[in-house]
């Protein structure tokens, strides 16, 4: 098997050489069509020693096809890492628009993935999804959406970390993705079919080898005059009832077997895979898998490939004189039982399991491209603690790191600020990198130590006309989730942002003191937000609970923001100058807001 060049230097080059050379094997493989004509011509005219020119001949056509064949995948190949240079340069600058957004996977009742824009416009899969399938892109998604269990998943880590430092093998296994495999065109049911045996009928081996042997017996008698052209059509009326006997299994598999684009996809990827050395333990079994005692997965995937192209081609014109008198059906259909009864099963698991080394090429291939080095600690007791911590869905060079700890005796922030200063950015960047370490990933900033806790967030609580339900009433059913979790006695981190803005101020305070005190009884501890400068008297009042704020400075024409969070409640708020930028016009003299 001719193999790829996966290289990503001098795309456009490549592309024309391609090109040249394929255009050059199309005119061969043409000029060889035409000689075989010829030479059949010469043999039926002239003699018989033409025969062997044909053979010789049709062997140069083969390989012409053969050649042009592999250039025009080679052609695909390259077209897909040109595709994704391009989609890599739109992450690494953060231009998600025409990237899958995965909005199929939003989920209003998750317990954080809408909070924390994992799916949809400028989201955590945009940066994360390489996969080619429908399967793998699900799989991912369920990863995403999996509960936090970040203490399971040093194994995953270290797979992870070792396949970003495989750059080529990454970048390979989803060029060949791209390049043949087409959802539209995938068969969803083969796979169970696969696993079924069929019943041998081994009388029909005989007749298959008397089908050949009397064929080629009956052309030669009938090329030298030995007998008339009737008894040959009497052959072909006698084979027919033994080709019938096995017409309906080969047309059924015809219709199963996998188009020749998804096997080519499941040929390449497997071979990447077997030719690969791994020294994490987690990723030598995943490869085991296509490691089989009754041989390699990829020899299996291609004589399933070579099975699949005679199947399939049956009805061909050139195909069916040759089976008449060959019997040729009654061969094939004794060869393909074999194959399934002997390898279906094992094969029938394959695609599955590509799925999954897809989601893993697309976490390693985020972890060489746009990911850090970070350490993830898992703590014993409850705690989440962070350094220079920022938002991997903000331009790196932009976004402003962070630290933050709480743990202990403090296990609720109350985190007050000015709009638009970073508390909901700051939250939201906390989550998702709980997010990426339950992935397997390192988390965006120096370092991130977490205890055993799930992650629950409302932050993003909007109303629904269709549900008559009003954001207010949203928020209370994701706070109502959110006691009934934690008085099932189950330890969670939850962020919840601006807290009770539905409502009036006075009951806006006095719900939410209600809610922190119900809290701090529970297993739970986070982050509440609000605009409410009166509940950070509770620090006071309650031991488990502390201040942490961002600012803003106000100057004549702007507001300036460091986003930086700071010890305490926020000394001042913005609104009122926000306003009066935006044009709202305030009578007389206004003070700060």
């Amino acid at each position: 098997m001719n193999k790829f060049n996966f290289s990503e230097e001098k795309i456009r080059d490549q592309l024309l050489s391609i090109k040249r050379k394929a255009g050059g094997f199309s005119l061969l493989r043409l000029a060889l069509f035409l000689a075989i004509i010829a030479a059949v011509v010469l043999f039926f005219s002239q003699s018989g020693w033409w025969f062997f020119i044909l053979i010789a001949i049709g062997g140069g056509f083969v390989w012409s096809v053969r050649e042009f064949n592999f250039l025009k995948d080679q052609e695909a190949v390259t077209l897909a890492l040109a595709q994704m240079k391009k989609e890599t340069k739109w992450r690494v600058d953060r231009k998600l628009d025409s990237l899958e957004e995965g909005k199929a996977y939003l989920d209003k009742n998750h317990p954080y993935s809408n909070d924390l824009d994992l799916f949809g416009d400028h989201s955590l899969f945009q940066l994360l999804n390489h996969c080619h399938s429908m399967a793998g892109s699900d799989l991912l998604a369920e990863a995403l959406k999996a509960p936090i269990e970040i203490g399971k998943k040093s194994a995953l880590r270290e797979a992870v970390d070792e396949l970003s430092q495989k750059p080529l093998f990454l970048k390979s296994m989803e060029a060949v993705g791209k390049a043949f495999y087409n959802d539209t065109t995938a068969k969803a049911d083969w796979s169970e079919w696969l696993k079924v045996k069929e019943k041998p009928k081994s009388y029909l081996l005989a007749l298959g080898g008397l089908g050949i042997l009397g064929g080629v017996f009956l052309l030669v008698s009938l090329y030298l005059g030995w007998i008339p052209s009737a008894v040959l059509g009497l052959w072909i009326l006698i084979g027919m009832v033994f080709l019938a006997s096995v017409f309906s299994s080969l047309k059924e598999a015809a219709e199963k077997i996998p188009n020749r684009q998804t096997l080519k996809t499941f040929i390449h990827s497997v071979k990447l895979i077997e030719e690969q050395e791994f020294e994490s333990s987690f990723l030598r079994e995943q490869q085991e898998i296509f490691k089989e005692k009754a041989g390699l997965a990829s020899l299996h995937l291609l004589e399933l490939d070579r099975l699949g192209l005679w199947v399939q081609n049956r009805l061909n014109l050139m195909y069916l004189p040759i089976n008449l008198i060959l019997w040729t059906d009654l061969l094939l259909y004794v060869r393909w039982v074999k194959w399934k009864n002997r390898f279906g099963d094992k094969v029938a698991a394959y695609p599955e399991r590509l799925a999954y080394w897809e989601m893993l090429i697309s976490l390693g291939l985020f972890q060489h491209q746009l990911g850090t080095q970070g350490d993830v600690e898992i703590a014993a007791d409850q705690v989440v603690k962070a350094e220079e911590l920022t938002h991997p869905l903000l331009v790196p060079g932009k976004a402003v790191a962070n630290s933050f700890e709480l743990g202990g005796d403090k296990r609720i922030v109350l985190l007050t600020g000015a709009n638009m200063s970073g508390k909901t950015t700051f939250m939201r960047t906390i989550g998702i990198n709980l997010v990426l370490a339950n992935l397997g990933l390192r988390p965006y900033g120096k370092r991130l130590v977490v205890g055993e806790m799930d992650l629950y967030t409302s932050m993003r609580n909007a109303d629904n006309l269709g549900e008559s339900v009003s954001s207010f009433y949203a928020e209370l059913s994701r706070i109502k989730s959110l006691i009934t979790r934690l008085e099932q006695g189950k330890p969670i981190f939850f962020l919840l942002d601006e807290i009770l803005k539905g409502t009036n101020t006075e009951d806006r305070i006095a719900g939410s003191e209600a809610l922190i005190r119900q809290l701090i009884q529970t297993e739970g501890l986070g982050i509440i937000s609000t605009h409410d400068i009166e509940l950070s008297s509770l620090e006071n009042r309650l031991g488990p609970v502390t201040n942490k704020s961002f600012h803003s400075a106000v100057f004549d024409d702007k507001i300036d923001f460091d986003y930086k969070i700071k010890e305490g409640p926020c000394p001042s708020f913005n609104a009122h100058k926000l306003m009066e930028l935006m044009g709202i016009k305030f009578g007389g003299n206004s003070g700060s807001a």
